[in-house]
């Protein structure tokens, strides 16, 4: 562990900076002008100084002079804002003075703090396995499975929410293996019910109406590489005979041929329901459950390994900044609110949230610019089944009601003798009403009558009131 002075007046990218450098396991102290930086100088050695080059009360390049006139051979990394001073700062470091560019993320402090290992600022082919990034805990243990897993032939399937990024975990698997043919992906729920044989195994010509040609199918297409079954419970159970008979002989027959292909690749399967959910709805035949999940891996939520957010909110930064040619930073207020929310949509959502700060971005200060609620309208109505759900009791359904209408459960109006039914009506229009925030489309829908209906019931008891 290293102590780290961090000298910057940009109060923002300081405490972010801060936070990333106690993150790798550092501490950090933070001082905003040179006066400042000379009082800890004066009380306390350091490891590694980060030094602005432009400060309120002058330039980093003086501290440098006095740092070194004093006999202090401490490394310096000089981080400026300003892409025009680039080549001057080039120029003028040396060894024991390197030098940064905002925006900085976590694998330049980590680069510039650990010099000897001589580690490049991480990119999108430099991440694990050349696409999975993330340092948590739980991240580690997913690498050191791909790297079991990667030395053998098994069948994998990876399970997790969706978002989680399970192609990218297939891909991580694929680099990992020792193998030479292709990564073919394949989303079974995309596939029509009466395509599937012809997609997954190909087709000879003339094999049906349409089949002008012979087709390869995907099996045939990743031979001696891997094959990824996307959404594979999505698969319609009376076609799954036909795959367990392919994970059983390695053979596959063409709809319309004869004669038995041998084939051989890895299936990776994915799926974003539970092993209950499977077991007790009927998705997924037992037989080829065990055929796909020899190893099966669990991708955590992104809510689970928070630590990773900094992290992932700034390489998909990085990759728009690179893209528009530009500079735009995360504030560490916002950065915090990213660590904070809980991700439902996981790492997809938070990257779709980066890429909308990123249109609306600020280009005054060049930092990026997020809506005041992170939640997606999908993440809005689920919290509202939630909240509706709470000490309430459910109305039967209803014909022509949706599914999502009879999920939510309103309170059961108070019967009393003497109450009449426009009363208890009233009174069950306006809880409904409650528990769908307002909703009128949805509580309409729970009532069981049009939304004309329910603005006429709402007009008349507005009118009651007021007379």
């Amino acid at each position: 562990m290293k102590t780290v002075l961090l000298v910057d007046d940009d109060h923002d990218f300081a405490e972010l900076a801060c936070r990333i450098v106690e993150y790798l396991g550092h501490d950090a102290c933070l001082a905003n002008d040179l006066a400042s930086a000379r009082q800890w100088l004066e009380t306390q050695s350091f490891d590694h100084i980060f030094l602005d080059f432009m400060l309120p009360d002058g330039s980093g390049l003086h501290l440098v002079d006095e740092i070194r006139a004093a006999g202090i051979r401490t490394p310096i990394t000089m981080v400026t804002g300003h892409p025009s001073v680039k080549s001057a700062l080039s120029q003028l470091c040396h060894d024991g003075l390197n030098y940064l560019t905002k925006p900085v993320d976590a694998d330049d402090f980590r680069n510039a703090l650990s010099p000897s290992k001589n580690k490049p600022k991480r990119t999108e082919s430099q991440a694990h396995f050349g696409v999975l990034l993330g340092e948590s805990a739980k991240m580690k243990h997913l690498y050191k499975m791909i790297e079991r897993v990667a030395s053998t032939d098994a069948n994998v399937m990876l399970m997790g929410e969706s978002g989680v990024g399970k192609e990218m975990f297939a891909r991580a698997i694929h680099n990992a293996s020792a193998v030479t043919g292709d990564l073919v992906n394949v989303n079974c729920g995309a596939i029509p019910k009466d395509l599937i044989g012809s997609e997954l195994f190909g087709h000879e010509k003339g094999a049906f109406t349409g089949a002008n040609a012979q087709k390869v199918g995907v099996f045939e297409q990743a031979e001696n590489g891997t094959l990824f079954l996307d959404e594979l419970t999505e698969m319609p159970i009376e076609q799954q005979p036909n795959l367990l008979r392919v994970l059983e002989t390695h053979t596959v027959t063409r709809v319309g041929g004869t004669k038995p292909i041998k084939v051989n690749c890895r299936v990776i399967s994915a799926t974003n329901r539970s092993v209950e959910d499977i077991a007790t709805n009927d998705v997924l035949r037992e037989d080829i459950y065990f055929r796909l999940a020899v190893f099966p891996i669990h991708i955590p939520p992104l809510r689970e390994r928070k630590e990773d957010i900094p992290l992932l909110a700034e390489h998909f930064l990085q990759g728009l900044n690179k893209k528009g040619n530009s500079q735009y930073v995360i504030k560490a207020a916002d950065m915090s609110r990213l660590v904070e929310y809980d991700w439902p949509g996981n790492v997809r959502e938070l990257k779709h949230t980066i890429h909308r700060a990123y249109i609306m971005a600020d280009h005054d200060d060049h930092s990026l610019v997020f809506d005041t609620n992170f939640a997606s309208p999908f993440a809005q109505a689920k919290r509202m089944v939630e909240h509706a759900q709470l000490n309430r009791t459910p109305i039967p359904p209803q014909a022509g009601t949706s599914s999502r209408a009879n999920a939510i459960q309103v309170a059961t109006p108070e019967m009393k003798p003497g109450k009449t039914i426009e009363e208890v009506e009233r009174e069950l229009i306006y809880q409904t009403l409650e528990s769908v925030e307002g909703n009128k489309t949805l509580a309409a829908r729970m009532l069981g009558i049009s939304t004309k209906t329910l603005y006429n019931r709402l007009n008349a008891y507005e009118g009651e009131t007021q007379s």
